[in-house]
């Protein structure tokens, strides 16, 4: 390298932050650009498809634009993986295709990567999947429109103490998630009088759960409280019917993650009676959830929209109502403010941004897995009403 190269070098990665920092001006007529980075492919790829769709719907079933600005949306594939991936696509979006906001993000070791770059930029940053604790702290600029795991955790494990279950094993994922799972199960059901007999942890990339299932058939609870990220739970339930864990008694209780809409009809009777909490249910009653299903499926004929696209759903709402709030106004700090304290009716129920932490308020439903008109459903028998992230 010739030192007037290097030394441009050096000038350009210099600038970088003060390009993240200094976003160019909107004009009136400029498009209103989302860069939305998601897993598009690998073993995540499931969280991306359903996400996109979402939004695919939410453009077609709402006007083009909004306050005088086109909606224009840039996605990039960041395969799910790899944190680097996500923050050097999340800098290209706002450095040089000028997005004024981003979103998506579907784990959180992604979101977490890309939290900076929100930061730096002044940029809204909508986490649309992503649900550990933690995340929006890292950044003033991100607001959630998913979920929380403690959020959607505590209710199941209250629920199992008032209903006969009094020991229970956890299985959950050894990632962020996984651990917040963990956590808020085992601190609501010991506080309700259950007793958790073993933490069981399992790889977050190819995990074979057959020895982690045997361990729990050897130790007899009345139920195992299972989290995998969203969809991983067929290979779970697979090896949970092999192992004969049904038929010795041990109840299957956890969190929607885990009979995923999306691929709930591949898993079999073995998922018939299993209990999960959760924010969304595709068998959701309710006029708003009639016309997302219908609008998903104009543009996904072949899917069914689980929580991961209703999280990319009323992410779209939120933005849009911001960007009408102030009037078109593009200012990231601006646009944030506008979102604090919204609330609306959404797909999964009443919902709101809490203005303290920009966590989704919500009702968190108990579902039980039943067969109708030959299809498998998590339908919806009782609920909590206006849950916030309890950690």
């Amino acid at each position: 390298m010739t030192t007037l190269t290097r030394r441009a070098a050096i000038l350009s990665a210099a600038a970088l932050p003060a390009a993240l920092a200094r976003p160019a001006l909107a004009q009136s007529g400029d498009p209103f650009r989302i860069g939305l980075v998601l897993p598009m492919t690998g073993p995540f790829a499931s969280t991306g498809r359903q996400i996109d769709a979402a939004i695919k719907a939410w453009l077609r079933a709402n006007p083009a634009a909004v306050a005088g600005k086109r909606l224009e949306i840039l996605l990039r594939d960041d395969t799910g993986v790899a944190p680097d991936v996500t923050r050097r696509l999340a800098q290209e979006l706002v450095v040089r295709e000028r997005v004024r906001a981003l979103a998506g993000f579907g784990l959180t070791p992604l979101a977490l990567s890309a939290a900076p770059i929100a930061t730096e930029a002044k940029v809204p940053m909508i986490v649309m999947a992503a649900a550990t604790s933690i995340i929006p702290q890292r950044s003033p600029y991100i607001v959630r429109t998913s979920f929380t795991l403690p959020q959607a955790v505590r209710p199941m494990a209250e629920w199992a103490a008032k209903n006969g279950i009094k020991s229970v094993v956890t299985m959950v994922t050894d990632f962020a998630p996984g651990l917040d799972s963990e956590k808020a199960f085992k601190e609501a059901f010991s506080a309700a009088g259950g007793n958790v007999v073993a933490e069981i942890r399992t790889p977050l990339r190819n995990p074979d759960y057959a020895p982690f299932l045997q361990r729990v058939r050897d130790l007899k609870p009345d139920a195992l409280f299972i989290f995998v990220p969203s969809g991983e739970g067929s290979a779970l339930i697979k090896q949970f019917s092999e192992r004969g864990l049904k038929e010795a008694g041990i109840r299957l209780i956890g969190t929607g993650d885990v009979l995923d809409d999306d691929i709930l009809n591949d898993m079999g009777d073995a998922v018939l009676g299993a209990v999960t909490s959760h924010h969304y249910s595709t068998a959701h009653e309710s006029r708003e959830n009639a016309a997302f299903r219908e609008a998903f499926k104009a543009v996904a004929p072949d899917m069914r929209p689980n929580f991961m696209a209703v999280g990319g759903w009323d992410g779209m709402h939120l933005l849009a109502e911001a960007l009408r709030r102030t009037n078109g106004d593009v200012d990231g700090t601006k646009l944030v403010e506008a979102m604090k304290g919204q609330s609306w009716t959404s797909p999964r129920g009443p919902v709101s941004i809490d203005p303290a932490t920009r966590e989704m308020v919500q009702d968190i439903y108990i579902r039980r897995t039943e067969r109708r008109d030959g299809q498998l459903w998590n339908v919806e028998f009782d609920k909590i009403q206006g849950v916030k992230d309890a950690a």
